[in-house]
């Protein structure tokens, strides 16, 4: 008998961070809003910290207020601090809050060619189109996220060594998805232009933060994003953390799988990082079952509450 996609660990989880109103970030010095830009003078890398890619992954807004509001100015190259969607983190409603995640597409699936280039029209495209100048200028791009489940952090990128050297480097989370190209659906943010291609300098990645709502969350945003900095020489070296006890795990994605209907729903209640063994049943979907397909198969990012066209589950292997 299947469990509902529903029955989801988050929807108990305390909202012990909540959005603020930010509008007065809104008034950059690129001439895109919501957009800031500090230049060292000093050779360097040009460095973007991206939030709010999601309207409702609030920690990426903590830790941009944080470098905004500390005076954070880089010793070499050029630092960006971005708040992509914050449209959609405007809708926020605490009787709903996990429904203003988008408003018509998903901003972190649409940068294409033929997407930007294109004739649709949304919210997200048109945010996507202002910003692709920002993403242009990067040579090292960090995008903060969240999830929806009280689940450990994890890094995202897509297949590239540099993006995998760039996240160890950095150090904590310790969990890597590893996203070879073209297997996600869309092309994500760390995707777009010469960041999704091979053979090229810089390096960009996702960082998953923990539960939307949760303190740890955005203390850990904040954390990455001065590490990250400080890795790339823009600012001083932290203080060294103690050795993490357990060495770094890869997970490689193998299938994602998209909810085709309404009686989308998990065969036993998930959050993610579940272990699935092969041939075990893992969801049902329009009478299509959604089978494991090797031993040790873990699932990541299950979703809380089964929309038709949006990611059901995402199934990996350790590597």
């Amino acid at each position: 008998m299947t469990q509902p996609a529903s029955t989801f660990a988050a929807e108990t989880s305390p909202l012990e961070v909540l959005p603020r109103d930010i509008s007065a970030y809104r008034q950059g010095n690129t001439g895109i809003d919501y957009v800031h830009r500090f230049a060292s003078g000093r050779p360097g890398p040009h460095v973007l910290v991206n939030a709010l890619t999601h309207g409702n992954e609030i920690c990426g807004m903590v830790a941009a207020t944080h470098l905004l509001d500390a005076g954070v100015r880089p010793k070499i190259g050029t630092l960006t601090v971005s708040f992509a969607h914050v449209e959609a983190y405007n809708a926020f409603d605490i009787e709903r809050p996990y429904e203003n995640r988008q408003l018509v597409h998903n901003l972190n699936r649409i940068w294409s060619a033929d997407m930007l280039d294109g004739t649709q029209q949304s919210p997200e495209l048109r945010r996507a189109r202002e910003l692709r100048p920002v993403l242009d200028a990067a040579d090292y791009m960090l995008d903060i996220h969240s999830t929806r489940a009280p689940v450990q952090p994890f890094w995202v990128y897509p297949e590239f060594e540099r993006n995998a050297g760039l996240a160890l480097a950095v150090g904590h989370p310790l969990v890597h998805l590893v996203m070879p190209v073209g297997a996600a659906p869309g092309t994500g943010v760390t995707g777009y232009g010469r960041h999704g291609q091979a053979g090229i300098d810089g390096g960009a990645v996702v960082v998953e933060c923990g539960q939307h709502f949760s303190q740890s969350a955005a203390d850990l945003a904040t954390d990455v994003s001065l590490r990250f900095l400080a890795h790339l020489g823009l600012v001083d070296s932290l203080p060294e953390a103690a050795a993490p006890a357990q060495p770094a795990r890869r997970f490689r994605l193998l299938e994602v799988h998209m909810v085709q209907s309404d009686s989308f729903a998990f065969a036993r209640p998930v959050i993610g990082f579940e272990v699935f063994g092969k041939g075990e049943l893992i969801a049902t979907d329009a009478g299509r079952e959604i089978r494991s397909p090797c031993d040790g198969c873990t699932i990541f990012m299950p979703t809380r509450a089964p929309v038709v066209g949006r990611e059901g589950v995402y199934l990996t292997i350790a590597v």
